[in-house]
């Protein structure tokens, strides 16, 4: 199944998000101020739930759009046993389905309050904390990370090159496999990453800003800095900034210390349980788990008029990559297709271990696509 085909899901909807009978439905509005936000107990750059009116389904196109829905996932996933996916517009759910187990050996099932490794998506949520920081005047996208993480070596690179993947640090998975920088029977962390920097005077791929180069040390170092500037862990960080306030109630930031237990396990494709390893330790390119109806909190909050500045808003929706000619592209935390009509389609996939991830947002509809696996497969990466 290719990109977009006439299988496709967003085909699908395409067909009918814009069709059909709509009435209004005002959500539980947050009518604060804007600077009533900003006086909030934790003094943090925090996101707020949408507070606007949205349209809502009537009845019959919800019957009608559901059913279209759940004819493609069922076609999508049939013969496979481990996946969340939803499907939602204005945060109304069409559709959702959950199949297989969090934890085969314990019998635990997968429902819509199992939190799985989204691993990559993780990445556009960090980004939306350091937007956050950035509408606070708490940093500047242009800010160059040195100022900010004191021992990082790279006197060019700035916020927006780690953001946008255009900074040419090495890849951390990579280096760290290397005996002579990392031994692979200790764990690695943010900060050992940032250390081995000037430890092991590790030189860049390119030179900053001149080439796109999809890396997860960006991430890593993005979650350093909002450590940094916010004076906690990025798990504590991102569940004041983020996750309560949205109310993502089964999304946390993994502790490879704490949380062995509770989280849902990951296996191959033929079911083998897959063990953690030296990398599980790093956070803000991955290791948050989350489930589809809290990223669809997530995705909404984002149309909010306060979520972001005008400006700092369409700079996170605009393509810096622009390898070669072509639709693909990379934003801030985001990857997008750039169609030659204009229209663009924003999405970000996911894959560590045997979990992926798939979270698709349809900008003008407002509809939001989340498929979360942690048993190896790239179905979940079809629902775009």
């Amino acid at each position: 199944m290719s990109l977009i085909t006439k299988n496709s899901i967003i085909s699908c909807l395409a067909t009918i998000c814009l069709a059909g009978p709509l009435t209004l439905l005002s959500c539980k509005k947050d009518k604060r101020t804007t600077a009533e936000k900003h006086q909030s107990a934790d003094t943090l750059a925090c996101i707020f739930p949408y507070s606007g009116k949205l349209p809502k389904l009537s009845a019959a196109e919800m019957t009608r759009r559901k059913n279209q829905v759940e004819h493609f996932s069922k076609k999508l996933w049939r013969d496979y046993d481990n996946y969340a996916f939803l499907v939602a517009q204005n945060g109304q759910i069409i559709y959702e389905d959950y199949n297989g187990f969090a934890d085969k050996a314990k019998g635990v099932d997968i429902d819509a309050h199992t939190p799985i490794h989204i691993a990559s998506v993780s990445k556009a949520l960090t980004a939306a904390a350091i937007m956050q920081l950035v509408n606070r005047d708490k940093l500047q996208l242009d800010q160059k990370v040195n100022t900010i993480l004191k021992t990082f070596p790279y006197e060019a690179i700035t916020i927006r090159m780690l953001l946008d993947h255009r900074s040419g640090l090495r890849n951390y998975a990579y280096f760290c496999d290397d005996p002579a920088i990392w031994d692979k029977h200790n764990t690695v962390t943010n900060q050992d990453i940032l250390r081995l920097f000037t430890e092991k005077n590790l030189q860049l791929e390119s030179k900053p800003d001149t080439r796109f180069a999809y890396c997860n040390t960006n991430y890593a170092m993005l979650a350093l800095v909002i450590e940094k500037l916010t004076g906690l862990k990025y798990g504590e960080a991102m569940r004041r900034m983020i996750f309560k306030p949205l109310g993502m109630n089964d999304t946390y930031v993994f502790d490879i210390e704490k949380d062995k237990e509770r989280s849902s396990k990951t296996y191959r494709a033929g079911g083998m349980q897959l063990a953690f390893d030296f990398l599980d330790a790093v956070y803000g390119d991955k290791n948050i788990y989350s489930t589809p109806r809290d990223l669809m909190k997530f995705d909404l909050a984002t149309y909010d008029p306060d979520f972001l500045d005008k400006k700092l808003f369409k700079q996170v929706y605009q393509g810096y990559s622009h390898e070669t000619k072509g639709e693909k592209n990379y934003g801030l935390g985001i990857r997008m297709i750039n169609f030659k009509s204009g229209q663009n389609f924003y999405f970000h996939n996911g894959w560590w271990h045997g979990n992926t991830s798939a979270y698709v947002t349809l900008r003008n509809e407002k509809v939001s696509i989340i498929a979360l696996s942690n048993k190896m497969t790239k179905k979940t990466y079809l629902v775009r």
